[in-house]
């Protein structure tokens, strides 16, 4: 019973698995990293698009003021909500031997 408990070897060899924990959690905060900007990008242009709505209310520097700060806004929050508690899960999912205590888990840590 405990041969069967232990977890699978990685296809990619010994080398890959202490250097996985870290490289998949850096990829995805990397690649979360480019979308959320793109997000925070597009948020400012929507501000920019529409200055002639809110110029009447807060001026140009104030319409201005409001897309770089919105901008900002959006990608800080995602980033502090969404990208480092799935890099946190993520890492800590290829850390513990067998986190979830499940046979798909162990199949799947094979090919990653």
């Amino acid at each position: 019973m405990e041969e069967k408990n232990e977890q699978l070897k990685s296809i990619w060899g010994k080398w890959w698995e202490p250097i996985r924990k870290w490289f998949y959690p850096s990829w995805l905060f990397y690649e979360l990293s480019i979308q959320f900007y793109v997000y925070s990008t597009d948020v400012h242009n929507y501000f920019i698009e529409q200055q002639d709505c809110f110029t009447s209310f807060i001026g140009e520097i104030g319409t201005q003021i409001l897309a770089l700060f919105s901008g900002v806004v959006t990608f800080v929050i995602c980033t502090i909500f969404l990208t480092i508690p799935a890099c946190f899960i993520l890492y800590k999912f290829f850390k513990i031997e067998n986190l979830t205590s499940t046979l798909f888990e162990e199949k799947m840590k094979k090919y990653l």
